[in-house]
């Protein structure tokens, strides 16, 4: 494949931008990463959106070290969902970005009936805060954390794509802004971006940025979508029923319908697949994020080793990574919990990952309760993959296979989607070849007492927290 073609995938994750380099069979022939840095504070989660494109900009350096500039066909970039930002007329910012956990919208969200997470309350609260402080909230312009970077390789203005505008209000099904969401926003059309679908042409990479990424200038930038949704995509999951499932630092489910789900009480949404049918999920505040916070410096393979001989542990765990919980239930005072002692650090990485598995369990069945096509294959992507006796429990816990995409990260999706883009194919067609699987994982039937009994306690005691309806 040295000649080949290759398209570039681009992921703006919570701890590192990463980026891939893949041939139209599915090879990654270059592949980089940089870190992020958060400010973390109670409710507060802030990233500066000038690190993003530093950060973007050296992982692609190091994805296209090796490969001819003539090689290089699209680029195309997914990032968190419901971050977002204000910026300038010139694209620069203004304010820190609010990231998808971010809780000081809680009165905002409370007045529109949405979960703080979503970018529509972050915004009310930017603009309220701004007006607050005595700044001219008039000038502002809504930006997602995408576009800071698509607008640095275009080097202009360009639109945001309708997936990461979704939880900022934007209507899939209509293909519009909402005419009362415009006006209540007391900033009219001019705060809002103009909005494309996910697969479209935003521009072309321009010589400034050609020089800082090593994208040759002229390269066509493609619209992208959630880092779920690119999951999602990574994994192939985009026949009707198939599902993906992201552990990172949170936990995000994706699935694949012909209709549209949308419950905004148990954190449920459908983005619209480039395909033109609909893509329902949600993100929880659970993730995998727990660990390197209750073991900071710790080696996280060695700790899952520690965790194995306590698979069947009793110490009941439900590991949030930050205040509040948006899926498979909204309940924004919710705090992570254990009950009983763990004998040790192995006993207690093992309650967290075992509460991890329950809590993804908890999301498939609220989706079934909701009328969600959950029958079909079940993917695993995200960080976690690398700990087999992770997926094993997994698995477990779920009752069904899970297959291992042999890629499974976001910027992997993003490389397919700006491959089918550029040569007009059909999303799925262009997954499904481009996407290969390296293992399946069956259940073990000797776990099933176990996590059935543990799973039936956590239920228990989210219900007596207030936080699950009892007829979960």
């Amino acid at each position: 494949m040295t000649g080949a073609p290759v398209c570039v995938g681009l992921d703006l994750g919570t701890g590192s931008a990463r980026a891939l380099a893949v041939a139209g069979d599915g090879s990654v022939v270059g592949r980089g990463s940089h870190p992020l840095r958060s400010r973390r504070d109670g409710v507060r989660h802030e990233q500066d959106p000038a690190g993003w494109w530093n950060a973007v900009a050296a992982a692609c350096r190091d994805a296209l070290r090796e490969i001819a500039p003539a090689r290089v066909r699209a680029v195309a970039t997914c990032a968190t969902s419901g971050t977002i930002l204000l910026v300038d007329r010139d694209g620069r910012p203004l304010t820190a970005a609010l990231m998808y956990d971010d809780a000081r919208a809680g009165e905002q969200a409370r007045r529109l009936g949405l979960p703080p997470s979503w970018g529509l309350p972050k915004l009310l609260w930017l603009l309220e805060d701004e007006r607050a402080r005595g700044a001219d909230a008039g000038a502002a312009r809504l930006a997602h954390q995408p576009d800071v970077v698509t607008r640095r390789l275009a080097g202009d203005a360009v639109p945001s794509d309708a997936s990461h505008a979704l939880k900022t209000g934007y209507d899939p099904a209509r293909g519009c802004w909402p005419e009362a969401h415009a006006q209540a926003l007391d900033g009219g059309d001019a705060l809002l971006p103009d909005v494309v679908a996910p697969g479209s042409r935003l521009g072309a990479v321009c010589p400034d940025a050609a020089a800082q990424t090593g994208l040759p200038a002229g390269t066509p930038v493609v619209a992208g979508m959630t880092d779920g949704c690119a999951a999602q995509i990574a994994a192939g999951a985009l026949r009707a029923g198939d599902w993906n499932s992201v552990l990172g630092t949170t936990l995000v489910l994706k699935g694949c319908s012909q209709q549209r789900i949308d419950d905004p009480a148990h954190g449920i949404y459908s983005h619209r697949s480039p395909d033109g049918g609909w893509l329902p999920g949600g993100a929880s505040s659970s993730g995998a994020g727990v660990l390197p916070a209750a073991f900071p410096g710790r080696d996280l393979d060695e700790l899952g080793r520690c965790a194995a001989p306590h698979e069947r542990t009793r110490v009941l765990a439900y590991p949030l990574v930050s205040r509040g919980e948006r899926f498979p239930f909204v309940a924004p005072d919710a705090a992570a919990f254990m009950l009983g002692t763990p004998a040790g650090d192995g006993e207690h990485a093992a309650a967290l990952l075992q509460g991890l598995a329950l809590v993804e369990r908890l999301c498939f069945e609220q989706l079934g309760r909701l009328g969600a096509q959950a029958g079909g294959a079940l993917s695993l992507t995200g960080g976690a993959t690398r700990n087999r006796r992770w997926c094993q429990l997994r698995a477990d816990a779920l009752g069904r296979p899970v297959r291992l995409p042999e890629q499974a990260e976001s910027a992997f999706g993003m490389a397919i989607l700006a491959s089918a883009s550029i040569a007009g194919e059909h999303l799925p067609h262009a997954a499904r070849r481009m996407s290969r699987t390296r293992a399946v994982i069956e259940p073990r039937e000797t776990m099933r007492a176990h996590l059935d009994e543990q799973y039936a306690r956590l239920l228990a005691e989210l219900e007596r927290r207030g936080w699950l309806a009892a007829d979960v």
